[in-house]
């Protein structure tokens, strides 16, 4: 398989959410992204709506066609904030379920019982677990976020493309890492492993971050994703040994 077949787990990955004993589990944190999305949505629009006519109404009469500027600029800057919000807040709530549908998408692949959080009750059980995993994941996001800033100042016309392959980098890590922490491994060995395969990595990553960008489609990203990340642990890092 050719090591850039990233984004073909992806697609695959949208296949898998179809399937009959797997759509309960899908169902779950398409539930909660409806939820947040809708939320921060509403919040964020209802502030900057408010924020918006307000200096409207302090611009002069003359400056009233500033209005059809400021609006499109508004909608786009609540989308970015929104978008970014939502990826964070919702990949943090849903870990404990994201945890169980990669559970039981391995245990269909596989056809071998994987000893994890077998049930709802065990996964809301594991949400202490799962946020200290997901708090791992941020440390480890935040000191290369410092470095790709002061990287954005010495090279500020390769900032865009800084940022881009950083959170591409961070949405494989974050969707390949479900079924690795189900078998315990440990947070640097789950990055060793996803390193291994950088180049399928991080194109699974780019095209699940693009993804994201999109609304409507970004609420079924995250279980598609977490299918396709499950897909490659199986199919690519699984065999792989362990270190100590």
């Amino acid at each position: 398989m050719s090591p850039l077949s990233g984004p073909q787990y992806l697609f695959r990955g949208f296949e898998l959410l179809r399937l009959p004993g797997i759509r309960l589990f899908v169902a779950l944190p398409l539930l909660i992204n409806t939820v947040i999305f809708g939320t921060l949505s509403y919040l964020a629009f209802d502030y900057f709506s408010h924020w918006i006519n307000q200096l409207v109404a302090w611009l002069p009469d003359w400056l009233d066609f500033l209005q059809w500027l400021l609006w499109p600029l508004a909608v786009i800057l609540v989308l970015a904030v929104v978008m970014y919000l939502f990826s964070t807040i919702a990949n943090i709530i849903a870990a404990p379920f994201n945890g169980l549908l990669a559970e039981k998408l391995e245990e269909h692949l596989c056809g071998v019982e994987v000893e994890a959080r077998e049930t709802l009750v065990q996964a809301l059980a594991s949400f202490p677990r799962s946020i200290g995993r997901e708090c791992r994941k941020l440390l480890y996001y935040a000191g290369f976020a410092i470095i790709t800033l002061i990287a954005s100042f010495i090279i500020s016309p390769m900032a865009p493309l800084l940022w881009f392959a950083l959170n591409a980098w961070m949405m494989a890590i974050e969707y390949c890492d479900y079924p690795m922490d189900n078998h315990k491994l440990s947070f640097a060995e789950a990055r060793r492993r996803i390193g291994s395969q950088r180049a399928t990595s991080f194109s699974f990553g780019a095209l699940v971050m693009l993804g994201t960008m999109v609304p409507i489609l970004n609420l079924f990203i995250m279980p598609a994703a977490v299918c396709g990340g499950t897909l490659m642990w199986v199919e690519r890092m699984k065999g792989m040994e362990k270190r100590a």
